[in-house]
């Protein structure tokens, strides 16, 4: 069975994401051993400088790098990412754990991204979509996308 870490910058408040997310972990306990770690996200105003930008993605990736479990494959989500298909995904999954790669790290940053710091230590750079979407719902997103990658595996009736 697959540890799988997902770190989050930022805390879900809305409760539909958070409800959504809560029934992918359920679903995912029979294929893998999850953990959700919530970082904080650093406060920056309405209209932050570049400089501030730079700062607050600095402490989120400190904070990003300090939780990272050592060992296993590290995949960062970030808009120039690699795109993959639901199947591609399912097959990398699949290629960590007959490699042997038994800790599968996601990342997730706050609204401004990752630093390209954390960036450096994945080992795949995984893009959800050309589109932006919040951060919060690229959480759900990945759930869904792993618990479908499983699915595709065990080919259930779910990835159609």
């Amino acid at each position: 069975m697959q540890n799988l870490t997902i770190l989050c910058v930022g805390k879900l408040k809305e409760k539909f994401y958070a409800d959504a997310c809560a029934e992918y972990r359920k679903r995912l306990t029979r294929y893998c051993k999850l953990s959700l770690v919530e970082l904080p996200e650093e406060r920056l105003p309405d209209e932050p400088s570049a400089a501030r930008i730079d700062a607050a993605l600095s402490k989120e990736a400190d904070a990003i790098l300090e939780k990272l479990p050592r060992g296993g494959a590290v995949v960062a989500l970030c808009v120039e990412g690699r795109p993959l298909s639901s199947e591609q995904l399912s097959d990398a999954m699949a290629r960590y754990a007959t490699q042997g790669v038994s800790q599968v790290t996601f990342l997730i940053g706050g609204s401004f991204g990752l630093s390209e710091r954390v960036k450096q230590k994945a080992d795949l750079r995984l893009s959800m979509s050309p589109m932006t979407f919040p951060h919060h719902l690229a959480r759900v997103m990945l759930l869904e996308q792993i618990y479908r990658a499983y699915q595709i595996q065990n080919g259930t009736k779910y990835h159609k």
